[in-house]
């Protein structure tokens, strides 16, 4: 079977994800998404008709991020019009499959040369939710789409209740997700001083050429276990919101599948990932491709799987992902030097390590979302990407990626380092 091989991989900072708070909130999606694929393009010569799709990630498709972000963003970069674009939805897995989508197509020997990644500007949401929400009466349609039906058979909840109740089940307190938390912060912290992110970061800027942002945004280096400790849980409140007209709370949908479960609000904005604008872009290639061309394979793709669990505790699928993955590539987890879980919330990557009896200096090495944020449909190109300037830096030779993504999902990919 031929090689997938990713070239390069590139993405903008994460600026702050408030309307009118953060560098990025006032540009369009589509720049963002122009500015790393043109970023991919001038950095390996590319002559555009060569890239035979681009396959996009972007969670909330709708507003301005709607009318497929790919296409889009690729036009307004210069590409030539032949470079076709689609834009896909695993919500917060997207940037992850869409690799993965690429990866296959290469593999199959469909294809020769693949752009993946996306775009997320979550200082949108807001406005998009409220409009929606006003449309539905005032309850947001959510992950399930607003569907009784849908909801009869599996209970859906809303994420941030999802983590506590998880919590609550594995025996992790709130002292252990704030102490993820403060580690998150310093590896991050760390990580920036020491400029490991600097090969992959390329700024966004203005039309006459001004940097808007050079630096990840979010990021709070002086936060501190007291600081920590003194936040105000963020999900109780909604646990106990009404998500149906008969009453029925978030809290409730759990209660349905976990009946007599009992758990306390844990989870806050220090142990929450983080809202964020941003986008990130991969240029995958076959081997006779990369050849032709002069380009040097930084990584390989060994392995690129899909798993679902409860859509009730939504944040659970990734530890079946990874041994899914582990198990298509004929790994153990002690082959794995880099990896790399999202910090949608703290309990998930702490239930992580805890499931696969990882080593915690192996997990996020250079911190997550909690400190650097989220920015949905583009975190998991941006994580790969990560990954592999994390065993470039290192030494090392295989990553696994893969985070929870809504309704209960999880993607995970093997990446495995070339060596000069």
């Amino acid at each position: 079977m031929p090689e997938a091989y990713i070239i390069d991989a590139v993405r903008t900072p994460r600026g702050i994800g408030k309307p009118g708070k953060g560098a990025l909130s006032h540009c369009h999606p589509q720049h963002l998404g122009a500015t790393v694929l043109g970023a991919l393009r001038d950095r390996n010569g590319m002559d555009t008709p060569e890239v035979d799709d681009i396959i996009w990630s972007t969670s909330i498709q709708r507003g301005l991020q709607g009318s497929n972000l790919g296409r889009m963003s690729a036009l307004l970069a210069g590409f030539d019009m032949s470079v076709s674009g689609m834009t896909i939805d695993r919500f917060c897995g997207g940037g992850i499959t869409a690799t993965g989508i690429a990866a296959g197509q290469i593999m199959a020997g469909l294809e020769d040369c693949i752009i993946a990644g996306g775009t997320e500007m979550m200082s949108l949401h807001p406005a998009i939710f409220a409009m929606e929400a006003q449309a539905n009466e005032g309850r947001p349609y959510g992950t399930h789409g607003g569907n009784p039906d849908l909801l009869a058979l599996h209970p859906f909840s809303q994420n941030g209740v999802a983590a506590d109740a998880i919590a609550a089940m594995e025996g992790i307190t709130r002292a252990d997700t704030d102490a993820f938390a403060l580690e998150s912060q310093q590896r991050a912290a760390r990580a920036i001083a020491g400029g490991r992110f600097g090969r992959s970061i390329v700024p966004v800027r203005n039309r006459d050429g001004g940097i808007v942002l050079g630096r990840d945004e979010y990021p709070r280096p002086g936060t501190t276990a007291e600081g920590l400790a003194a936040l105000e849980p963020s999900f109780g409140k909604i646990a106990a919101m009404a998500m149906l007209e008969d009453g029925t709370t978030y809290g409730d949908m759990i209660r349905r599948v976990c009946p007599g479960l009992h758990w306390q609000p844990i989870h806050h904005a220090g142990s929450s990932s983080g809202i964020v604008d941003g986008s990130a872009a991969l240029l995958l290639a076959s081997a006779g491709h990369a050849a032709r061309r002069g380009w040097t394979p930084r990584a390989r793709i060994v392995a690129s799987v899909n798993m679902g669990d409860s859509p009730t505790l939504s944040l659970n699928a990734p530890v079946p992902a990874a041994r899914k993955a582990l198990d298509r590539a004929g790994l153990a987890t002690s082959d794995i030097d880099v990896w790399e879980v999202n910090e949608a919330f703290a309990v998930v990557a702490e239930k992580f390590i805890r499931d696969l009896r990882l080593d915690r200096d192996r997990v996020n090495i250079n911190g997550g979302a909690i400190a650097l944020g989220h920015p949905i449909g583009a975190t998991g190109a941006i994580l790969i990407g990560t990954a592999l300037d994390e065993l470039e830096r290192s030494g090392g030779r295989y990553a696994l990626i893969t985070m929870c993504a809504a309704g209960g999902m999880a993607p995970a990919i093997i990446i495995e380092r070339v060596r000069p």
